[in-house]
């Protein structure tokens, strides 16, 4: 067995805790074997960095969600009135609001709500057509949340929804990565084990409610005080959430169970806001093609653009969308965790420590670079020594070497090159980044020949998608390159254009625009009227399946070398 069994102690206190056997206590499990190990947010001691910040974008604020002061003459015996139809006749009478219904958990406090406020009440209205809060006396400020459910990190908004303003963010891991670290594992793991969508939703659901707890603490209020929050994410974790199998999204033709946009009660989710607050979920286009793209869309509108316009949204899955306000085509490729850290020897993701950026001497081949949490490059002594290298990093480190002829187009490492960096590992060549004085490890970080190969297999199957869309659209150059995600804010857009990551474009007219999936669902939030958008992008834009396209693998192997250099 990979792991000890469980033992009594260990028993007793996950019972105390109210905790399931699928945790364990570091302390107490012995390792047998290969395990994968997902550490709570609440026990870790280091915070791991969850770059989601969004680029907020200037919003007209038409939210679905509004609140109405009331002063109701209270019930006689000569006119016995019920409760809920002198509130409903105040609203109509006062606001105009008709054909009003209540939700059933706010009816069964309305009576209690409205007596102890002397019949003085601040009521919550959604989409004016239903009470989902009655709360006593005068309350005037309104809450709702964003949430961008990704397949590594989740990463939540909470938002005044009288202003459009993010108050607080917080992001952590999703703690499905014990399960999987890409969309195909987790549906193989529901589809393998008989409580495998189960297990999977009671994470990602005890994930947002993580979530949620920190947000509300950060603005002192509690989570009883979000009245709507709108989600995205891919197709996999949209199926998941909602507790519909996604084992169809991987068998051909790969279709979801639902395209259009819902409107659930919170408490169906199990998610820990009010009863009767609402979950609006954007609409999926396909099996890979989820509601965080249609956020990235309504972020940046290219239906409304005459450029031609190349969006990448960059993570364990990449989506891409080309084309502008006459016809818009998308497709999906696997890129593997790469370039978020995993699978890259000394790989990790962002957390102090991290190598984030570097830059290689082309004369001498020495290395400078910058680790997450120092701000200085190469500053003695270093507060935070180097202990890995992320996403960023790894991008910054292959076409550093590229750059320095270390790597020839191939991949392969130029064995006519003489430095100490240099290594020959049982054959396998690797390049020294740090150190081992440099680090915490005790030992040099290097980048191998394995590493290399990763970070090809990942740009060339984005690479290799855009030229395919490109010939479907049938346009040769690109307007403009948008690179969406946590992690394209912090790519080397030159670097990017060195390894090949996507067809060539003018170096200025590439940019980054932070966490787009995250930022649509803040714009939805707080405008209805984006709602309907995504419901009509949804319809109007084409899907691309790339493993059905001929042309798809021979471009791709093409891809995998390296472009001439020409910057």
């Amino acid at each position: 067995m990979p792991l000890s069994p469980l033992t009594g102690e260990e028993r007793e206190l996950l019972i105390q805790r109210g905790l399931d056997d699928k945790y364990r206590l570091a302390c107490q499990a012995r390792l047998g074997g290969d395990v994968v190990v997902f550490v709570p947010e609440a026990t870790r001691r280091a915070k791991q960095i969850i770059r989601k910040s969004v680029v907020e974008r200037a919003t007209a604020v038409k939210r679905a969600i509004k609140k109405y002061y009331v002063e109701l003459p209270p019930p006689t015996l000569d006119k016995p009135i019920a409760d809920s139809e002198l509130l409903i006749a105040e609203l109509e009478h006062s606001f105009g609001l008709r054909d009003l219904s209540i939700d059933y958990p706010v009816l069964k406090e309305l009576s209690a709500c409205l007596r102890s406020s002397e019949w003085k009440a601040t009521v919550t209205v959604w989409m004016k057509h239903q009470i989902i809060k009655v709360e006593p006396g005068y309350v005037d400020k309104i809450y709702g949340l964003a949430i961008d459910i990704g397949t590594t990190t989740v990463a939540g908004y909470l938002c005044d929804l009288e202003s459009g303003e993010v108050l607080a963010t917080e992001g952590i891991m999703n703690p499905q990565v014990a399960y999987g670290e890409d969309v195909m594992s987790r549906i193989t793991y529901t589809t393998m084990n008989s409580d495998g969508l189960a297990t999977l939703n009671a994470a990602i659901v005890e994930a947002i409610n993580t979530l949620i707890v920190s947000l509300t603490k950060q603005i002192g209020i509690r989570p009883e005080g979000i009245s709507e929050v709108t989600i995205v994410g891919n197709t996999t974790m949209h199926h998941v959430l909602l507790n519909i199998s996604p084992e169809y999204l991987a068998k051909i033709p790969f279709a979801p169970t639902i395209n259009s946009s819902l409107d659930i009660k919170s408490r169906v989710l199990g998610i820990g806001l009010g009863e009767s607050a609402n979950a609006h979920i954007l609409p999926v286009k396909a099996g890979f093609l989820g509601a965080d793209t249609v956020g990235v869309l309504i972020a940046e509108e290219p239906y409304n653009q005459d450029e031609v316009m190349l969006i990448i949204d960059i993570g364990t899955n990449g989506e891409l969308v080309l084309g502008n306000r006459q016809r818009l085509i998308s497709a999906s490729c696997a890129m593997g965790p790469a370039l978020e850290g995993a699978h890259i020897k000394f790989g990790m993701r962002a957390a102090p420590g991290a190598i984030e950026h570097l830059a290689i001497d082309r004369q001498d081949l020495e290395v400078r670079f910058k680790v997450i949490g120092n701000e200085a490059w190469d500053m003695p002594p270093s507060p935070i020594k180097a202990v890995g290298i992320c996403g960023s990093g790894i991008i910054d480190a292959v076409a550093e070497m590229v750059k320095a002829d270390i790597i020839e187009r191939s991949g392969r490492f130029n064995t006519k090159i003489h430095s100490d960096r240099l290594l020959n590992n049982n054959g396998y060549p690797e390049f020294i980044i740090a150190w081992a004085s440099e680090t915490t490890l005790g030992q040099d970080i290097t980048v191998s020949i394995g590493d290399v190969r990763e970070v090809q297999l990942a740009k060339g199957a984005i690479y290799a998608g855009s030229r395919v869309l490109m010939k479907k659209l049938g346009v040769t150059k690109l307007d403009r390159v948008v690179l969406a995600g946590a992690f394209g804010s912090y790519i080397n857009t030159e670097n990017a254009l060195v390894l090949g990551l996507f067809p060539k474009c003018e170096l200025e007219k590439v940019y980054s625009v932070g966490n787009a999936a995250g930022e649509g669902a803040r714009m939805a939030l707080i405008n209805v009227d984006k709602r309907q958008e995504a419901e009509e992008v949804v319809k109007k834009i084409e899907y691309v399946e790339l493993s059905a396209e001929p042309e798809f693998q021979n471009l791709f192997i093409d891809a995998l070398q390296f472009p001439e250099l020409n910057i």
